[in-house]
């Protein structure tokens, strides 16, 4: 546990989070929407600061990035909860419950990559955002080392804490839930404007952006808006590679498995504003 970055006391008995967008106020002895940063005594805490759900070595592509440091290896990381609620999370047991935990420092997750002589780590498996404190401390001792910084993300982040992080990161998978303002609020309880402003920035700030759609029934159907929204991400954005990933049914959602047909149509029209616009999760 330890004190968390990017708040501010209302009054003796509430705070309020800034590091992501939903800013939530907090009374004392409750957690905000993540579930891990919890407001004990007018001070707000990352609880899930030095908490590791899993550790693991991992080929680069799986992130997925195809176009930064191809073939290699990279330790991932990751620890518990998130920010957005997505019923059909694929990840839901360390983002939505806690799970079985081990104790690793920053310290330790940068000798354990130097231990197996690993050039990066990927900040991953739940949200990096709700373990802001753990990714920042890591990617700047990482830093120091030489070692790369990875972040696989729903990029639903505010500015401010995005930008002190940024400096120590050097490539990002983001991943989109859907094209649809409503049912990123409905279905995500996220923000699409956020999350394209994220893109954005790390964009702009030179550091390799890889998007992931995850193609969910109910979520990704309609071509012609997809078309639009497609159009707008390769104007703000630029021509990021783009992975179009098949969802399973899981969580809350129990819609079936992405036809396959209907995600070849989607790649057609990626193709149209991206030079990589490949196909994922499909075996």
């Amino acid at each position: 546990m330890k004190e968390a970055l990017f708040y501010k006391k209302l009054d003796p008995n509430r705070v309020s989070c800034l590091v992501c967008p939903h800013l939530c106020i907090i009374p004392e002895n409750e957690t905000g929407k993540c579930q891990v940063r919890k407001n004990i005594g007018g001070i707000l805490y990352s609880l899930n600061y030095g908490q590791v759900s899993a550790l693991a070595v991992d080929p680069i592509e799986k992130k997925p990035l195809h176009f930064w440091r191809p073939e290699s290896q990279i330790l991932s990381v990751g620890s518990y909860g998130c920010n957005m609620s997505c019923q059909f999370c694929q990840n839901f047991s360390i983002s939505q419950y806690k799970p079985t935990l081990s104790e690793m420092t920053p310290k330790d997750i940068v000798q354990k990559a130097k231990e197996l002589s690993l050039e990066a780590i990927a900040y991953t498996y739940n949200e990096p955002t709700v373990f802001y404190e753990m990714v920042l401390e890591t990617a700047m001792l990482a830093k120091q080392d030489g070692i790369a910084n990875v972040l696989v993300t729903n990029g639903f982040i505010n500015p401010e804490p995005l930008a002190q992080l940024m400096p120590y990161i050097d490539a990002a998978n983001v991943d989109v839930k859907t094209y649809d303002h409503l049912l990123y609020g409905s279905v995500c309880e996220g923000n699409l404007d956020a999350v394209l402003s994220t893109i954005q920035q790390l964009v702009v700030h030179n550091i390799h952006v890889e998007v992931t759609c995850l193609l969910v029934p109910g979520l990704f159907e309609d071509l012609g808006r997809i078309e639009i929204f497609f159009k707008d991400l390769r104007q703000l954005a630029g021509d990021v590679p783009l992975h179009l990933s098949r969802y399973y049914p899981r969580y809350l959602y129990k819609a079936p498995a992405t036809d396959l047909a209907k995600m070849r149509e989607i790649q057609y029209v990626a193709q149209k504003f991206f030079s990589y616009a490949q196909l994922g999760n499909v075996y």
